[in-house]
């Protein structure tokens, strides 16, 4: 999991990623996206089934989501 060195959310306050409300994410989500490793991070989350927080620039709600989708395309 080296990539985590890399991540833009490395040293920021880990509670912004664990928002009590979707719409409360967005904090979250805007560090996500202009980070070097999002994608590996929403893959690890989404192979991980990692039910808490936003990971990847997607929050649990999308990750479920993003989960069905896939099994659908399989």
């Amino acid at each position: 999991m080296a990539w985590r060195q890399h991540a833009a959310c490395r040293g920021v306050d880990p509670d912004i990623f664990y928002p009590v409300s979707e719409e409360e994410a967005e904090e979250a989500k805007a560090i996500c996206n202009a980070c070097a490793v999002c994608e590996t991070c929403l893959e690890f989350a989404l192979g991980n089934r990692e039910r808490d927080g936003v990971w990847g620039g997607a929050t649990e709600r999308e990750r479920r989501r993003m989960i069905r989708q896939r099994r659908r395309s399989a």
